[in-house]
């Protein structure tokens, strides 16, 4: 019997939504104020994905300049019809006003369209579902036309679209409220045609440790529908918050070649008490049908870490390698940016070999785009690595190896010159945690050497960082036991996940310098 470990898409990847087209499965998330926007996979058995490539890839489709925190793109959705594949999302910006949009392609692997914008529809969380009539229809979610009986009341709103011209059309259909009064955020609705029935699959209770999935069903897409009077079908709400995963969620249904039912929905796992460095992961588990109603994990009716595999043929694809050495013409698909890169200032070409970032004035701390390239943690125990030759020129340059949750709160492991310069041997390295906004040097020494390598090891909740030159040099540590948990949404807030970058910035300055960094090494310790 063979059997997968949850979380199928460890690391910052929330809200998934996936659909079979044939024998091949694609998978997307959401991507909030990083860009690329909404990374796409795809998969032959369910366990295994290889990224695709990024949904929104250009500047055209996703202008992210000065999106607060956890703002940007929230939950999409993917659906396929007559050789079209659609992903239907939500912009939110920072007044919290919702923006939904939808892009379509015929290769899942892009290019994609740029945004086709719906007026007059509110909420968020958008989802299609297409008919057997030829009918397409919207979903998402509101403030219910009658108004908040309590607070984040919301209404599941059903409505009729026009695809070819971009337009909802009719009227808008209230359809359900979810299946607990005080359940409340009802939100990311997925409609699904099973047999006679329509169902619909929605997340409520909000995103935190209350969030559950509920279902509901018609004989009618319009209604009216009736809930499941075993709702929730899937939550941990009930286990309490010692138990290692939490927050589960936000699910959808797929249906394999073989007739076999799964769901993907989000949770995360806790280190160190009740913090979730990692974010909101993607988790599967099993589904079978009982009286037209679906059992999610049968005896069990929980997510699980081990589970017995689908039944399809297992499709490995190659591993993402522990070390990048920059030696090719593009990044790989694991880097994102903080918001839309304004300007050039990353190169693979000035330096062959070397990913170089030109320092610019932005700061992690600021709401713009700094000179970061940044991959997800994806393990609760991890190690990392950096080479980087730079020679700060100026006071204000500097460079290094960070650990990032949010400009308020992050770890910058940096190497800067002093007042005399570079050159005036009071260079230093230095390591500083920005916890609520306030920093705090936890660790600092004179470092006048051009070649630095960085090294952050990470058990738990236990962060230590070393350095040395080269490799003819042992590590030395800079600082041991940093508290991890400044990278944990539950002391930053919002809703993504920790990344670890390499950074640059000449911290409000002009600047025509450069770092280059040789490689950089990621590989989880679990």
């Amino acid at each position: 019997m063979k059997t997968f470990r949850n979380p199928i898409l460890p690391g910052f990847y929330p809200d998934p939504s996936a659909i079979r087209v044939g024998e091949d499965y694609y998978l997307v998330t959401s991507s909030f104020e990083f860009f690329p926007g909404v990374p796409i996979f795809h998969s032959k058995d369910l366990i295994h994905w290889r990224q695709l490539g990024h949904v929104l890839d250009r500047p055209s489709q996703l202008n992210l300049d000065r999106t607060t925190p956890s703002r940007g793109i929230w939950a999409p959705t993917i659906r396929y019809h007559e050789g079209v594949f659609y992903m239907i999302t939500t912009f939110v910006d920072n007044d919290k006003d919702c923006h939904n949009f939808y892009v379509t392609a015929t290769d899942p692997a892009g290019e994609w369209s740029d945004p086709v914008w719906l007026e007059d529809a509110p909420g968020i969380d958008p989802s299609l579902f297409f008919d057997d009539d030829g009918r397409v229809y919207y979903t998402g979610n509101r403030v219910p036309p009658e108004g908040q009986e309590y607070a984040k009341h919301m209404d599941i709103w059903l409505q009729e679209i026009d695809l070819k011209s971009g337009k909802l059309i009719g009227d808008k259909l209230s359809i359900w409220q979810g299946a607990l009064k005080v359940g409340h955020a009802q939100e990311g609705p997925h409609i699904y045609k099973i047999g006679d029935w329509y169902y619909v699959l929605i997340a409520e209770g909000g995103t935190g440790h209350t969030h559950a999935i509920t279902i509901a069903r018609s004989k009618q897409i319009t209604g009216p529908y009736e809930g499941n009077k075993a709702n929730p079908i899937l939550t941990h709400r009930h286990l309490g918050r010692e138990f290692p995963i939490v927050n589960v969620g936000h699910g959808e249904l797929v249906e394999t070649q073989h007739g076999d039912w799964w769901m993907f929905c989000l949770a995360s796992r806790t280190s160190g008490g009740y913090y979730r460095n990692l974010g909101r992961e993607t988790f599967l588990t099993p589904v079978k049908w009982e009286n037209e109603w679906p059992i999610v994990n049968p005896g069990k009716g929980i997510l699980e870490f081990e589970s017995t595999a689908p039944d399809l043929p297992e499709t490995l694809w190659p591993l993402l390698s522990v070390r990048d050495d920059f030696d090719e013409d593009e990044l790989s698909l694991a880097w994102n940016f903080l918001r839309t890169p304004q300007g050039d200032f990353w190169s693979l070409k000035g330096a062959p070999g070397h990913l170089r970032l030109r320092l610019k004035p932005e700061k992690l701390s600021d709401l713009a785009n700094p000179a970061l390239v940044a991959r997800r943690q994806q393990h609760l125990s991890f190690r990392t690595a950096a080479d980087m030759t730079f020679e700060p020129a100026t006071v204000d340059e500097t460079a290094g190896l960070v650990l990032f949750q949010n400009a308020d709160n992050h770890f910058r492991f940096e190497m800067a010159s002093g007042e005399k310069g570079f050159a005036g041997e009071t260079g230093t390295l230095t390591l500083t945690v920005r916890l609520y906004g306030e920093e705090t040097v936890l660790a600092s020494i004179p470092w006048n050497n051009a070649h630095t390598q960085f090294k952050v090891e990470a058990y738990g909740q236990d962060y230590s960082f070393f350095y040395r030159e080269n490799e003819q040099h042992t590590w030395t540590p800079l600082h041991r036991n940093a508290d991890g948990r400044v990278l944990s949404t539950d002391t930053a807030g919002g809703f993504t996940g920790a990344y670890i970058g390499l950074y640059a910035s000449s911290n409000g300055a002009d600047s025509s310098n450069h770092a280059d960094f040789d490689w950089f090494s990621y590989e989880g310790l679990e």
